[in-house]
């Protein structure tokens, strides 16, 4: 079995370095080429164009966003050079409208077609740790298992149709930023009265949210005004809570709490923030009382 990745991003080249430990041949493409050489060196065959790695049987991609993947799986001639019969996981966070459009674009050309977004930061990705969440035919999900399995330490299944995977990860997402947001604000409240936000971090994280990663790992962000390197860029996280609502307003749901996180986000952004994590919402929340 042949293997392709395509977008060896922050999250992507940890992704495909760990299909490497497959021990079959692992073809890789990204824009830039630093990250093609240096998983070239650890074994992997360097691809010049994106359809080149339409050879593989199985294709991975993890690519920025709609557009990018389009670029990539559609005009770069990805999908035509694929065999019937093979299998494309898209593992980004896409539209849940694009995932349905891609779904049908892969039936007429007789390819199988899995969504699989992941939960986790870079670290998690690199330690093969992430949490997978597989859209789908259980057909198609069974055969790309065991390579779901390298990068991942469980998959979640939700449903047969690809999108519906994909609803749950902007789903996912949404709650997410919610968290940080929140985080943000009460941090930002208790400073106001001239409490440090790492005592107000400490508070919450030992008690209303003790047990919880994204408190932890978020807060402890934002009581350091730790917001760079960016393990999740906050314009992507801006992208995701888009997303989401707009798969809410296909359904007819309104998403009250994320029409209000997309004008923060965007307020974020035009401060200056788009590079930074999304923690920095912590900093966005203080910055409205002129502090920051």
């Amino acid at each position: 079995m042949n293997i392709a990745f395509l977008g060896l991003g922050a999250m992507g080249q940890h992704m495909a370095a760990n299909l490497l430990k497959s021990g079959r041949p692992v073809h890789v493409w990204n824009r830039s080429p630093a990250p093609v050489q240096a998983l070239a060196a650890q074994g992997a065959r360097a691809a010049a164009t994106p359809a080149e790695c339409g050879i593989a049987d199985v294709v991975f991609s993890m690519l920025a966003d709609d557009a990018a993947t389009r670029a990539v799986l559609v005009d770069g001639g990805v999908l035509d050079a694929m065999a019937p019969g093979s299998i494309h996981v898209n593992m980004a966070t896409v539209s849940v409208a694009f995932a349905r459009e891609m779904a049908a674009l892969h039936r007429e050309h007789g390819i199988g077609y899995v969504a699989a977004p992941v939960l986790g930061r870079v670290d998690v990705a690199a330690a093969g740790k992430l949490n997978i969440l597989a859209g789908g035919a259980d057909e198609l999900v069974q055969r790309v298992q065991p390579l779901l399995d390298l990068m991942g330490q469980k998959t979640w299944r939700f449903g047969q149709a690809p999108e519906q995977a994909n609803a749950v990860k902007l789903a996912c997402n949404l709650t997410l930023a919610c968290a940080i947001e929140a985080m943000g604000e009460g941090a930002a409240l208790a400073g106001a009265h001239g409490i440090p936000a790492a005592g107000f971090i400490e508070l919450i994280t030992t008690t209303l949210f003790a047990g919880a990663p994204v408190y932890k790992g978020y807060g402890g962000m934002i009581a350091e005004e730790r917001y760079s390197p960016a393990g999740f860029k906050l314009s992507l996280g801006q992208k995701d809570v888009r997303l989401a609502v707009e798969a809410g307003r296909e359904q007819g749901l309104p998403l009250a709490f994320g029409e209000a996180l997309q004008a923060v986000l965007q307020e974020a952004v035009a401060q200056g923030d788009a590079d930074l994590d999304l923690a920095a919402l912590g900093r966005n929340a203080v910055r409205r009382g002129g502090v920051a």
